[in-house]
């Protein structure tokens, strides 16, 4: 599993080309098209590229998109 992969599928999840650039550090709670449909997008992508199990908790408690990734690392 590497951080990359797990950006771009990131990225897939928005709908429109975002405006900035998204990087590890990102904190994607700030990214304007973030909401709440964009969440159970990423809870059905993590399911379904990763075969694990996102809470809406852990997505609360994440702040940046490599924390994210290192949730879902420890989970696999």
């Amino acid at each position: 599993m590497e951080l990359n992969a797990f950006i771009k599928n990131f990225e897939k999840q928005f709908d429109d080309e975002l405006a900035e650039p998204i990087h590890a550090y990102t904190v994607f709670k700030e990214i304007e098209e973030w909401d709440s449909m964009i969440a159970l997008s990423m809870i059905a992508m993590v399911d379904e590229e990763y075969t694990v199990k996102l809470t809406g908790n852990e997505i609360k408690q994440a702040q940046t998109i490599e924390d994210l990734f290192n949730i879902v690392k420890e989970k696999r």
